[in-house]
């Protein structure tokens, strides 16, 4: 079975656990609500200007003052770029926030469980904000984990082999995996950390990967037996 041998599995969230759900037609109908009448595309623009802004600063938010004000911050530029809306700073703010709405990836709950009956350690190792312990809560992922490391909290962010070794803690690297959408971030820094990876790449086309990397289309791939690895790679 492709779990077998394995102590830790630790995991990436945005783009593995959880994904946006629609936050460009949300931010639309959010601004609809407060009578603001904006276009998909005015509204997908401003949005990606908004998670630019956090992205640049996502590690600033270690704690709840910290996130607050980060997401002031985040909707004001959301309000510049965006048509003149006329709406007061705390309605910017929470046409943002209704934006963005997390959806569980398919596979997650099944692979979490089935790591969970194997006495298989779960772990979140994620370059995000203090705000993803709430995400993870909200989407019912929570009670299925062990640990959250978030890179605003631990102050270093993958793939930085630190924030891997901090989710190890003493268990040998070579019964552990990691689990994530990013060569660069997840793929690069488990390998530094001396661990196993799998690279989760959906319906898209697998990128190039480094030998020894497993490549899979949904978390569930990993719950079955082991399959061929879709992409001609080195190791194949």
């Amino acid at each position: 079975m492709a779990l077998d041998g394995l102590s830790l599995v630790t995991f990436d969230a945005l783009g593995t656990l959880v994904v946006l759900d629609a936050p460009y037609e949300r931010l639309r109908a959010a601004l609809a609500a407060r009578e603001v009448d904006v276009t998909l595309d005015q509204a997908r623009t401003a949005l990606r200007a908004e998670m630019t802004c956090y992205r640049a600063h996502h590690d600033e938010a270690a704690d709840a003052d910290a996130l607050a004000d980060l997401r002031v911050r985040c909707a004001g530029v959301l309000r510049d770029a965006l048509p003149p809306t006329g709406l007061s700073d705390a309605e910017m703010l929470a046409a943002l926030l209704e934006a963005i709405r997390f959806t569980v990836t398919p596979g997650a709950q099944r692979l979490l469980r089935e790591l969970r009956d194997r006495s298989v350690a779960r772990i979140v190792v994620s370059n995000w904000d203090v705000s993803l312990h709430g995400v993870l809560a909200d989407t019912g992922l929570a009670p299925l984990l062990d640990r959250v490391i978030t890179s605003a909290e631990a102050r270093v962010a993958k793939p930085d082999p630190a924030i891997f070794a901090a989710a190890l803690a003493g268990v040998d690297p070579a019964t552990a995996l990691h689990v994530g959408d990013s060569v660069e971030l997840d793929v690069a820094g488990a390998f530094a950390a001396g661990m196993r990876a799998v690279l989760v790449v959906g319906d898209g086309d697998p990128p190039p990967v480094p030998p020894g990397t497993r490549v899979i289309r949904r978390l569930d791939d990993l719950a079955g037996p082991e399959l061929p690895l879709p992409y001609p790679g080195p190791d194949r």
